[in-house]
C-alpha cells in the first residue's frame, strides 16, 4: 500500500516537473522570452514530415535557426511593425477564422464522418446558377428570389440550355465566362448545402433550388469521377498587375521564358523561385505551395501540375488569369485511408458548423454556467414593456452579471446601435445581446483557456512579422539595390559557369534551293537579318534562330555538333548550322540574374543576422535544452 502511494506521489511530482519545465524560459532575447513548450512545438512541427528526411535536425542544431528567426521578429517589433494597421487587420482576420470552431458547440457522429470521407474519394463536375439573397433580406424578399429560381428551372425544363440560363440569369460574376461550370470539386471545397446537393443529384440532372449563405442555387451535375489524389508542387510566377496591357504581359512572358531557359541550363529551381517569383509567400519556401487536389486549383494550373510524370519534372511556362507560371512536381499522394483521415475530417467539421448538429444555445448555456451568469430580474422590469426609443430616465442600471462584471442598460443600447436595431421591444433583443456579450467574452479568453490556440496565434503573429520585415530588408531591397548587386557579382562572377557551348545560328529552309542560297549569302558575310529579308521577300522560306546552346539544350545542335541521334521531324537537307564551339565561361549578370539575386539576398541576410546577434543579448538555458526530445 505504501509502495503504491509512493509511486502515485512520484508520478504526480514528475508531471508537475514536466509542466514546470514546459513553462520555463528556454531562450531570452533582450526582454523577449521563449518557453520550452513554444520552442518544442515549433521544432517538432518543422522537423516532422519533411520532404527530405536528411533535413531533420536535433534540438541543439535547430536552436540557432530558431534564434535567427526570432531575432527578425524581435527586430520587427522594435521597428513597431506590429503596430501597423495593415498588420493588425491581417492578424485579426486570421484570428477570426481560427477562433470560429472554439465559439460554438459542435456535435457529429461516425456516420457523418464516414459519409464525408466517401465524398472525398470522389470529384463532382457541376455547373450552377446563383441568385443572391442579401444578408438581411426580409421573408418576402427571400420568397421572391426563391420563386424566381423556380421559374428559371421551369425554363430549363422547357428547353433553355443550362449554359444559356447561367449567362442570362446567374449572379455569380464568373458565369459570363464559364457559363456556370465550376469544374471538378470534392468534399469541403464548397459550402455544405451546395456540396450536399451536388453529391446527391444524379449525373445529368438538375437540383431543386438550394439555399446557401450566398443565395439560391440551381445545380446541374455533369460527371462524378474518382478523386485523383493530391499533388505537391512549387512554382515560379510572374503576376499580372491589375489592368495589365499587352505590352506588360509581353514583358512578363519574356521574363518567364528567360527563367525557363535558366532552368534548362541547369539553374536551381528553389533559388530561382526565391529570387524571381512574384508570389513572395511561396518564394520564401522555394516556390512550394500547399498540397492540392485537382478541383481545388484553377483548371489552367491544376491540369499541367497533374500531368507532370516524375518528381522534379517542371512545365514549360503556362498562363493563367493571374499570371505566368513554371510548375515543378515535388510529390504526389493518394487519398489517405479512413483511419488516417478521420481526425482531419473531424477538425474540418469543427471549423464548419453548417456540417454539424451545432447548437448555439447549448454553447451559450454552458458558458453561462461556467462564468456564473446572473440576470438581474428586478432591473430587467424597467425595460420589460418598453420599446426601443422610449424615454428611460435612468440609464445607469445593470441587466446581468458575467464572471463578476456587470453589463449595463447603456451597453445594451450601444449594442442595438451597433446592430442598427431601431424598433421593436427591448425584450425581443435581450437574449441576442447576452449571446453577443458572452461570445465576445469567451473570444477574449481563448488564448488563456486553450494553449493550442495561443501557440497557433503566436505562429501567425511571428510569421506575418517575419514576412513583412524580410520583404523590406531582404527581398525587395536586393532587387532594387542594383549597385550592390553589381558589386556582389563582381566579387563572385566565377560562381555560375556555362559549360562548353555552340554559339551561332540554326537555319531551317523551305527547300534545298533556299538552303543553297542561304549558305552562299552567309559565306559572303551577310547578316542573319539581311539573309531573312532577302529570302523571305516572297513568303516564309527561311527561319534563323541565333543563340548559344550547351549539350542537351537543342536536338539540332546536338546532332550537328556532338553527333547525337537525328531529331524527330528533321530534314538535314534543308537544315544547317553556322557558328563555333566556345569553351566554358562565366555567365554574365543578365544571364544568371535570378541566381545572383538569390545569392545576394542570402548574403544580405547573413550580414543582417550578424548585426542582429550583436544588437540583441541572447541567452540559452542549455540545461533545459537537453530535455527537449529530438524527432
Amino acid at each position: 500500500m505504501k509502495h503504491s502511494c509512493i509511486i502515485v506521489v512520484l508520478t504526480f511530482l514528475l508531471a508537475l516537473n514536466g509542466f514546470a519545465q514546459d513553462e520555463q524560459t528556454l531562450i531570452t532575447i533582450n526582454k523577449t522570452k521563449v518557453s520550452k513548450a513554444e520552442f518544442e512545438r515549433i521544432y517538432k512541427k518543422n522537423n516532422n514530415n519533411l520532404y527530405d528526411e536528411s533535413d531533420k535536425k536535433q534540438p541543439k542544431d535547430y536552436i540557432d535557426l530558431y534564434i535567427n528567426f526570432k531575432l527578425k521578429v524581435v527586430e520587427a517589433e522594435t521597428l513597431k511593425m506590429d503596430t501597423n494597421s495593415v498588420f493588425i487587420n491581417e492578424l485579426a482576420g486570421y484570428r477570426k477564422d481560427l477562433a470560429a470552431p472554439y465559439l460554438t458547440d459542435l456535435k457529429f457522429n461516425e456516420q457523418l464522418v464516414k459519409e464525408l470521407y466517401n465524398r472525398m474519394l470522389k470529384e463532382v463536375n457541376a455547373s450552377h446558377i446563383l441568385l443572391r439573397v442579401e444578408k438581411n433580406a426580409s421573408e418576402s424578399e427571400e420568397k421572391t428570389i426563391l420563386n424566381k429560381t423556380t421559374e428559371i428551372k421551369k425554363e430549363i425544363d422547357n428547353g433553355l440550355s443550362f449554359e444559356e440560363a447561367a449567362v442570362k440569369y446567374s449572379e455569380d460574376p464568373s458565369a459570363k465566362t464559364n457559363k456556370g461550370n465550376l469544374s471538378y470539386f470534392t468534399a469541403f471545397q464548397m459550402v455544405a448545402p451546395f456540396e450536399n446537393a451536388a453529391f446527391t443529384t444524379s449525373v445529368g440532372e438538375i437540383s431543386e433550388p438550394v439555399r446557401s449563405s450566398f443565395g439560391y442555387h440551381l445545380i446541374q451535375v455533369h460527371d462524378i469521377r474518382d478523386n485523383g489524389g493530391e499533388v505537391l508542387v512549387a512554382h515560379i510566377m510572374k503576376i499580372f498587375p491589375q489592368g495589365a496591357t499587352k505590352e506588360i504581359k509581353s514583358k512578363l512572358k519574356s521574363e518567364i521564358n528567360g527563367i525557363y531557359k535558366e532552368l534548362q541550363n541547369g539553374a536551381d529551381f528553389t533559388l530561382l523561385a526565391k529570387a524571381e517569383s512574384d508570389d513572395k509567400r511561396s518564394a520564401e519556401k522555394g516556390g512550394e505551395i500547399p498540397w492540392f487536389a485537382a478541383g481545388r486549383m484553377i483548371k489552367e494550373f491544376a491540369e499541367p501540375a497533374f500531368t507532370l510524370e516524375n518528381k522534379g519534372d517542371y512545365t514549360t511556362p503556362i498562363e493563367t488569369q493571374f499570371g505566368f507560371h513554371i510548375i515543378k512536381k515535388l510529390d504526389f499522394r493518394k487519398i489517405a485511408s479512413f483511419e488516417n483521415s478521420k481526425e482531419d475530417i473531424e477538425n474540418r467539421i469543427k471549423k464548419d458548423p453548417l456540417r454539424s448538429t451545432s447548437s448555439k444555445k447549448a454553447f451559450i448555456d454552458k458558458l453561462k454556467k461556467e462564468y456564473n451568469f446572473n440576470k438581474k430580474e428586478d432591473e430587467f422590469l424597467k425595460i420589460e414593456d418598453k420599446n426601443i426609443g422610449d424615454k428611460i430616465d435612468d440609464l445607469n442600471f445593470g441587466l446581468f452579471n458575467l464572471d463578476g462584471k456587470e453589463y449595463s442598460f447603456e451597453e445594451f443600447q450601444n449594442y442595438l446601435q451597433h446592430k442598427k436595431i431601431t424598433s421593436g421591444k427591448y425584450t425581443a433583443n435581450f437574449e441576442k445581446w447576452v449571446e453577443y456579450e458572452i461570445t465576445n467574452f469567451e473570444n477574449s479568453k481563448l488564448e488563456e483557456k486553450y494553449p493550442d490556440f495561443r501557440y497557433l496565434m503566436k505562429e501567425y503573429y511571428d510569421g506575418i512579422l517575419l514576412f513583412n520585415i524580410s520583404e523590406d530588408k531582404i527581398w525587395n531591397y536586393a532587387v532594387k539595390d542594383s549597385a550592390g548587386l553589381q558589386t556582389f557579382y563582381a566579387n563572385n562572377s566565377d560562381k555560375y559557369l556555362w559549360k562548353e557551348r555552340f554559339s551561332g545560328s540554326i537555319i531551317i529552309c523551305k527547300n534545298k534551293d533556299i538552303k543553297e542560297e542561304a549558305e552562299k549569302f552567309l559565306a559572303n558575310k551577310m547578316t542573319n537579318e539581311e539573309v531573312i529579308d532577302q529570302l523571305n521577300a516572297d513568303g516564309n522560306s527561311i527561319t534563323i534562330e541565333k543563340g548559344a546552346w550547351e549539350k542537351g539544350n537543342n536536338p539540332i545542335v546536338d546532332y550537328f555538333v556532338w553527333n547525337k541521334k537525328e531529331p524527330e521531324i528533321f530534314d538535314s537537307e534543308t537544315t544547317f548550322i553556322r557558328g563555333d564551339k566556345i569553351p566554358p565561361e562565366a555567365k554574365n549578370l543578365d544571364e544568371a540574374r535570378g541566381l545572383y539575386i538569390s545569392d545576394y539576398q542570402n548574403y544580405l541576410e547573413q550580414n543582417w543576422i550578424k548585426e542582429l546577434r550583436k544588437k540583441y543579448k541572447i541567452k540559452i538555458n542549455k540545461k533545459l535544452l537537453k530535455t527537449v526530445e529530438g524527432v
